[in-house]
């Protein structure tokens, strides 16, 4: 499950700007897929290292660096170095706990935001992904392989006129679009997980059961922290805010900032869902209870009068006549039993059992 509350820092006492990776520590090698490309061409290749970038500032196509890795500092370091990018950047993309957010520096657009996935056992996992947006260059960073961004790849190669012809912020509006479009999918596998405790809380409540709340509420929360400051992001550039934004592209964001606002809504209204849970599983778990209570008072109130029969023959009094009567035992056997009897057909009546 996604922890909801961010731990601290790793670098207190450094100075702004000090590149210290915090997220999971990863070993593996860090991965540079560019795909540079104008409206009628097209080279998508793989980089060896950090250096083979730098022919992208300076090129005449639309140039998408797509970083996969990011605990090898030095190569973030050195793209740092080639593009300009601002301290203060570098040390955002490496640090992976920040909040959805837009900066700018010196006609570069920094955007950080939360790609989301959902399993029903695992709960939510949140991976963060730094765009880094220039003239005609564009940046993006990834904790770990696996991405949303198959349908941005696929636009590009199929030569799609307004993605190959509108330069990097209309490139960082795709991403982003990407990124908030899969938000609705988690938000169904989570509702298929809903509709199953349901049925659970109705059908047979356990201990499983509410600890399958308990993790779906803790879940509903991680989305909303991810959601809502990226619902305050794009709202800000829908509304023209950014000069590095043009209008054109201003418009699409306001597409993608409605669908964060269904996403809010969704979310809420499955928060009203979960607490709902909550006071049926203590509902279902008070029947049950009532049910089991029931049936033993039942059970005792029938005891209750051939206790006192059985009491009253059990005194062995010297001059009781029944206990020298030959039929006094069954006699004393049938009695009982009809007190029984009657009891259960009036409880029956009444519809108490």
């Amino acid at each position: 499950m996604m922890r909801f509350i961010n731990l601290p820092s790793k670098k207190p006492g450094l100075s702004p700007g000090t590149m210290v990776h915090v997220g999971e520590k990863k070993t593996g090698e860090v991965k540079l897929h560019l795909i540079d490309y104008k409206q009628d061409d097209l080279r998508e290749t793989q980089l060896q290292n950090a250096d083979e970038a730098a022919s992208m500032k300076d090129s005449e196509t639309m140039s998408w660096l797509d970083v996969t890795g990011l605990h090898d500092t030095g190569i973030i370091s050195r793209l740092g170095e080639i593009f300009s990018l601002h301290p203060l950047i570098l040390e955002d993309i490496v640090h992976t706990g920040q909040r959805p957010k837009i900066e700018e520096y010196d006609g570069i657009l920094f955007l950080v935001i939360k790609m989301l996935d959902y399993d029903p056992e695992q709960g939510i996992t949140a991976e963060q992904v730094s765009v880094v947006s220039g003239e005609n260059f564009l940046l993006s960073f990834q904790e770990m392989e696996g991405d949303v961004f198959n349908s941005v790849r696929a636009r590009i190669r199929k030569g799609n006129l307004r993605i190959r012809k509108m330069g990097s912020p209309y490139l960082c509006y795709a991403l982003t679009d990407a990124v908030v479009d899969h938000y609705f999918l988690v938000l169904e596998k989570m509702g298929e997980k809903i509709e199953e405790l349901e049925d659970e809380l109705i059908v047979n409540p356990t201990d499983e059961t509410m600890q399958g709340i308990h993790q779906l509420r803790g879940d509903l929360i991680a989305l909303r922290r991810s959601v809502w400051p990226l619902r305050e992001v794009v709202n800000e550039i829908s509304r023209g805010d950014s000069i590095l934004i043009p209008s054109e592209t201003g418009v699409f964001f306001r597409d993608v900032y409605d669908h964060t606002i269904q996403v809010m809504d969704t979310i809420e209204t499955y928060r009203e869902m979960v607490s709902g849970m909550f006071d049926m599983y203590q509902s279902s778990i008070g029947n049950r209870m009532n049910e089991v209570m029931k049936v033993l008072t039942i059970i005792a109130t029938i005891f209750i009068p051939i206790t006192f029969i059985a009491g009253i023959y059990g005194m062995n009094f010297a001059f009781m006549p029944e206990l020298q009567w030959r039929w006094g035992y069954p006699a004393a056997w049938g009695l009982m039993l009809a007190v029984i009897a009657v009891m259960v057909v009036y409880f029956k009546k009444k519809k108490w059992w």
